[in-house]
């Protein structure tokens, strides 16, 4: 349960930071060209908020909503909607309305949190949305609505979220590899090559075989997109077989389809059987292996690696099992007997003390274009990866927020969490481009009409479209976390 909590700690923190600065995109160039907003929300507030914050009257609501009241006003009935909280506090000086050019300030927002962390909304005043209908623009347009200004203008506006999503991930990746910097390591370095994912067995791949190149290209693992391109149907893999051969290999049509489905990377890193240290009193040390030996073969299994070791070890429990260790050179057979659950008590020795990694440092100016590199191609490997919706076993891998939340370690951890929330500040820009109605790009479609015919679409006919949009997208939110729902019951 609390790695459950810890998953959904940092998904949450995620969405908060994304949803800001997205929605903060779209306010600032409202704001840079005059038009008023009159609310900017970090989550949705169905029926209540948990909080409200006036600057223009410098109060703060704390457990707030609305509630709908008739007022006698000469005889006439009005229906006026009136706000109530639970606690209204004073929070700082009532600040102007309006800056001192005549324009809506900063303080003529209403900022809330509301308790559905779902998204969140900025509320720009004269502007068909999911906020606001064909009816509310009845009125004479104003100066300071969205409906008022230019075209070019309205179109920078609606596209700003985006681009500040895509920013931030630049701005992420850069920082990453500004603080923490990259370490990789050549694959022909690794010399017991890798581990390869069924798809890619079926594809001609071997576990060991070392990449050489992917479409006559030197193989760089600093280079992700390499893999996907490794994965495309007509690529060509070179790669080194025994350490002897070199093997080329097509990949066929059927790969891409069944890499989908997978959950698990479709190569891994392959690691030998070093005895980092022996535990005192362990069966290992009991049966005369030594730290630094490495474990070469038990049984009548031969075990170069970690993936045939572990169930070597399994096969074996409670049997006194042969081993071949070389040590210092030489080869050395020993008898072991592994407890009940396959363990003999060493500690392994870990990865970048066995091969020849290479740490990369960047300095600022340097993380700035690696920033941009590696946002760019997770952008373009993403949108390439889309195909894969339309087929079976893609549909089956849409997922909702538990998918999205699995993304996430069990424990928190810094360096994953931000290039985790990179990577969804990437799938977030994209998706909003999409021209479907209600989303960004539904607005900027409608504006790149507007633009280019000199014809604006009618109020009424964007309030139908929107509302169309927001129910393709509710069916589809549906789907995505019933798929959820379906693999957590399986």
């Amino acid at each position: 349960m609390e790695t459950f909590w810890i998953k959904a700690l940092q998904l949450i923190v995620a969405f908060v930071i994304l949803v800001t600065i997205h929605e903060f995109g779209h306010y600032f160039f409202a704001r840079l060209f005059g038009i008023k907003v009159n609310r900017f929300y970090l989550f949705f507030n169905p029926w209540f908020s948990l909080l409200k914050y006036y600057p223009d009257k410098g109060k703060l609501q704390i457990i707030a909503w609305t509630q709908r009241e008739t007022e006698t006003i000469d005889g006439q009935e009005e229906v006026k909607d009136v706000p109530k909280a639970l606690l209204t506090i004073k929070c700082g000086k009532p600040h102007n309305p309006v800056n001192k050019k005549g324009k809506p300030s900063w303080a003529a927002t209403m900022y809330g949190l509301g308790w559905l962390p779902l998204g969140g909304y900025c509320d720009i005043a004269g502007m068909v949305d999911e906020t606001k209908g064909a009816k509310d623009l009845a009125s004479e347009a104003q100066p300071w609505e969205f409906r008022s200004k230019a075209a070019w203008k309205r179109f920078l506006v609606m596209v700003a979220g985006v681009l500040f999503n895509f920013l931030l991930a630049i701005a992420i990746y850069a920082g990453i590899a500004f603080h923490w910097g990259e370490r990789t390591i050549a694959y022909q370095d690794a010399y017991e090559g890798l581990d390869y994912a069924q798809p890619m067995k079926d594809a001609g791949f071997r576990d060991g075989d070392i990449l050489l190149t992917i479409n006559g290209e030197t193989a760089n693992p600093k280079d992700y997109t390499q893999l996907w391109d490794m994965v495309q149907p007509g690529a060509v893999v070179t790669v080194m077989r025994d350490h002897k051969e070199k093997i080329d290999i097509t990949i066929p049509k059927e790969t891409l389809e069944e890499i989908a489905s997978l959950k698990t990377p479709i190569v891994s890193l392959r690691i030998p059987v070093y005895a980092e240290q022996v535990q005192g009193g362990s069966r290992a040390q009991e049966g005369g292996l030594k730290d630094d030996d490495r474990i070469l073969k038990v049984g009548n299994d031969t075990t170069p690696t970690l993936t045939e070791f572990f169930p070597a070890l399994a096969k074996n429990a409670e049997k006194e099992t042969s081993m071949l260790v070389n040590r210092n050179g030489k080869e050395i057979m020993l008898n072991v007997t592994p407890d009940e659950n396959g363990k003999i008590g060493i500690m392994l020795r870990q990865p970048d003390k066995i091969f020849p990694f290479q740490d990369i440092k960047y300095s600022l100016f340097e993380s700035l274009p690696r920033g941009w590199e590696l946002g760019t191609n997770q952008l373009t490997m993403y949108v390439s990866s889309l195909k894969l919706l339309f087929t079976k076993a893609g549909a089956q891998q849409v997922g909702g927020f538990g998918t999205i939340g699995s993304l996430f370690p069990d424990k928190w951890d810094w360096y994953t969490f931000w290039q985790i929330t990179a990577f969804l500040s990437i799938i977030l820009a994209f998706m909003n481009i999409i021209p479907i109605p209600a989303l960004d790009g539904g607005h900027i479609m409608f504006l790149l009409w507007e633009i280019v015919s000199g014809r604006k679409p009618s109020d009424k006919f964007l309030e139908v479209a929107n509302t169309v949009g927001f129910a393709f997208l509710l069916l589809l939110l549906v789907y995505a976390n019933g798929n959820d729902l379906i693999r957590a019951f399986q």
